[in-house]
């Protein structure tokens, strides 16, 4: 999506120069300038990624000094040069598992030959411009290789936190770990445990003085606190130990097996580039949740670009004797909740880890070894993520997931991931051949159950089964499916025609987004069916029913009864309940056991205005337990605090945030919008009627409209169709302001646990509109499918 800037109020036809998508804004003269909140960001960085630096190449079983090279180069070069401003690149935990077994393996000169080679296949990438084909892996692949890597730097570092050394592999430590428990050394587990309470401790620090102490890292406070603790207990324990510069190895000329020197180039350069492009994606959703002053300063990552500076990262330190490099997520996570606005507070943080490794290696050396790997064990767990299983357990993945993980964790990163791909496909295609075909006869009525993809390999059956049905009967042919292909829609329509014109009727329900089999008809024939009187809302005439589809006296659901209940409308009420019990609740019957007994756990709560015509789990495609919805007259927050505020709102937002963990927010607009006409046409005075009194907290977006000197939203495209579409647009705006000013959102935001959406539907178009916040306002863009695939 363009982020353009915004039309005022006084010159709605202005325009002016934007840079295309994608690309950083044009480069004016050179200015060594660099932001106060760069200079501040680099230095939170900074604190995190010298201990990790240290603790990764003591995984590894590197040279220590070649995690310094890493970070300084992953700063320097990536920060420079690759294509997410706010990335930070360096030695990276997932990496861990990859460079240890090629140190084992061919040792370090040839392990440093490995990362050049690994760059100069990232350059050749990087100009193929393939990256984003490296996001088409899926999401249970990568989750599953991050959390192998995590289990197994756990294992290893257990054993040099009990005191001991690693072996080489998961299944030898884990062989080895009875004895090493049985001659744990106390100092070391002592020290360990200091430094993983204060990893686990310090970021839970209560009250104000907590909220400013925990503005220095975890990592940092644990290292030096466990350090200074053996220090003056005067524990003997191994330290760091960083030899003189002098004698750093450097790369060599690659030896070994060319098959083998092949394979291993081959899955470092899979670890590092999907890491690194997976990461400048996250940092993309990271960026936009900060504030608008603060998002539209950063430009979106340029994928292909970012994936050319990895490679020269890794070219220029391997050949420094440093390890592989990859985008990290701590250390990018902290960089842009620290407020960085450009890629100087990436590189400065490079030139302090230069400058540490020059100056204080006394200090770096009082260390011990046990705190560093206490660290990196830690770092090793969080990679087997409880939101990730949850989430392929959601999609029905878990096997692709548990796969890939035993793999990498059992056989190596290249195998596991091997594995995990195979599993995907093989997956994929159970999916598209378990097809299920049922024929029975219910009161009369014959019902053809259709379950699974229908695709040409199910067409024998379909067909054997359609021809169960005798002549003239009345069928129900239900679908339960995401996809039809040609050769069976033929089958199925070829059948309708035939079966129909011998007398029988043939009506098909359920779910198949593609093409319709039957379309309902005009006039005295109008049948309109489930899911689908919306698309027949000026249908008048009678309504056909399924035979079974009576009223508890046995008349006709199709004939109201005058008498009854709510009388006609009443009846129209029975008439859909009953259609959802025939058609829908066996669907959804299963999915919503689930959610009874787990509880709803919604991703978003999807703020909207209480208009008839917005349905929100149609336009966002969202099914039960998804969305927390909540709706009001104008879709409008009430700022806290305020007299005559709403607590029902900002309970609903407080319960979301704080209970249901959401992940974003979305405020949605809408077209012919009647409380934002309402708001235009309102007159001071008057009698103070409860919808009046509500609409008091859409003054604001009045005003903003108002005042030239305030940010307006607009439609990329095209300018708004009247006064009342310009109001709604600029009440996305506006409220999304009133969010933020919520504490639970605030501080949610401030954790980088929460995504704030502004979102417009014209009911006319059935288009939704995407806002794209600028320093000036915002920018609401179509969602069409070619912005999802690109």
């Amino acid at each position: 999506m363009s982020a353009c800037v915004p039309t005022r109020a006084t010159d709605p036809n202005r325009t002016e120069r934007t840079h295309p998508p994608h690309s950083p804004p044009p480069s004016g003269p050179l200015r060594f300038r660099i932001a106060g909140a760069d200079v501040s960001a680099s230095i939170a960085v900074f604190l995190i990624a010298l201990p990790l630096s240290l603790g990764i190449a003591l995984a590894t079983g590197a040279p220590l000094q070649a995690g310094l090279v890493a970070a300084a180069v992953g700063g320097l070069v990536a920060g420079r040069l690759g294509g997410s401003p706010l990335q930070v690149s360096g030695p990276a935990a997932g990496l861990t598992v990859v460079t240890a077994d090629l140190i084992q393996r061919y040792g370090w000169r040839t392990t440093c030959a490995i990362t050049v080679l690994a760059g100069l296949a990232q350059l050749g990438l990087g100009c193929l411009r393939v990256a984003r084909g490296a996001l088409a892996v899926s999401p249970a692949i990568v989750h599953g290789m991050l959390a192998g890597i995590g289990v197994t730097i756990a294992v290893a570092q257990l054993h040099i936190v009990l005191g001991g050394t690693p072996q080489s592999s998961v299944p030898d430590n884990l062989r080895a770990l009875p004895a090493q428990l049985a001659d744990m050394r106390p100092a070391s587990v002592s020290v360990s445990v200091l430094t993983l309470a204060l990893l686990l401790l310090w970021p839970r620090l209560p009250g104000r003085a907590g909220h400013l102490l925990r503005k220095v890292p975890a990592a940092l406070v644990a290292v030096a606190g466990a350090t200074a603790a053996a220090a003056l207990a005067g524990l003997r324990l191994p330290k760091v130990d960083l030899p003189s510069w002098s004698n750093h190895a450097l790369a060599g000329l690659p030896e070994g097996p060319v098959l083998g020197l092949v394979a291993a180039v081959l899955t470092t350069t899979l670890v590092c580039s999907v890491q690194s492009l997976l990461g400048a994606v996250a940092v993309d959703k990271l960026v936009a949740a900060r504030p608008g002053n603060l998002s539209a300063r950063v430009g979106r990552s340029r994928l292909d670009r970012e994936l050319l500076g990895q490679g020269a990262a890794n070219i220029v330190s391997g050949s420094l004797g440093g390890l592989p490099i990859a985008g990290v997520a701590v250390r990018s996570s902290a960089n842009v909740h620290a407020g960085a606005v450009s890629r100087n507070s990436t590189m400065l943080h490079g030139v302090l880890v230069v400058i540490a490794a020059l100056l204080m290696v006394p200090i770096l050396e009082l260390i011990p070894l046990a705190s560093l790997a206490a660290l990196v064990m830690a770092v090793g767990i969080q990679m087997v993520s409880l939101n990730h299983i949850r989430t392929v357990t959601r999609h029905r993945e878990v096997w692709v997931y548990a796969v890939t993980t035993l793999g990498v964790v059992f056989l190596g990163v290249l195998e596991g991931v091997a594995l995990g791909i195979a599993m995907a496909v093989g997956v994929a295609l159970h999916r598209l051949t378990r097809t299920r075909i049922t024929h029975e006869e219910k009161e009369g009525v014959h019902h053809v159950h259709v379950r699974g993809q229908l695709t040409f390999l199910a067409v024998p059956r379909l067909s054997r089964t359609l021809h169960l049905v005798p002549h003239g009967a009345d069928t129900v042919v239900e679908l339960d499916g995401s996809f039809m292909d040609h050769a069976a829609y033929e089958t199925l329509q070829d059948w309708q025609k035939t079966h129909t014109s011998q007398g029988g009727s043939v009506e098909i329900t359920g779910r198949h987004p593609g093409t319709r089999i039957s379309e309902p008809q005009s006039g005295s024939d109008c049948r309109c069916r489930p899911w689908t009187p919306w698309r027949n809302h000026q249908c008048d005439g009678p309504q056909s029913t399924h035979p079974a589809e009576k009223n508890p006296d046995g008349s006709d659901l199709s004939e109201p009864d005058p008498t009854g209940p709510g009388g006609a409308s009443g009846h129209e009420l029975a008439r859909g309940i009953s259609a959802f019990q025939r058609n829908t609740a066996p669907l959804v019957r299963s999915e919503l056991a689930r959610l009874a007994r787990e509880g709803q756990r919604p991703s978003q709560l999807f703020l909207t205005c209480a208009d008839s015509r917005l349905v929100t789990s149609m336009i966002t495609s969202s099914g039960p337990g998804d969305l927390f919805v909540v709706r009001n007259v104008g879709n409008l927050v009430p700022r806290p605090g305020e007299e005559s505020g709403d607590d029902s709102v900002a309970a609903a937002i407080e319960y979301a945030v704080d209970v249901l963990r959401v992940r974003s927010i979305t405020v949605c607009g809408h077209s012919g919008c009647g409380a934002m006409q309402a708001l235009l046409d309102s007159e001071p005075g008057g009698a103070r009627t409860p919808l009046k009194r509500w609409l008091r907290h859409g003054l604001p977006s009045l005003e903003r409209m108002a005042d030239p000197s305030l940010p307006w939203g607009r439609l990329a495209g095209r300018s708004p169709e009247d006064a009342v579409e310009q109001l709604c647009l600029t009440n996305v705006v506006q409220q999304l302001e009133h969010l933020r000013a919520h504490d639970s959102v605030a501080r949610a935001l401030d954790e980088g646990a929460l995504e704030l959406h502004g979102m417009y539907f014209h009911v006319g178009e059935a288009q939704a509109y995407l806002l794209t916040e600028t320093e000036a306002g915002g920018v609401f863009d179509r969602v069409r499918e070619s912005d999802l695939t690109a």
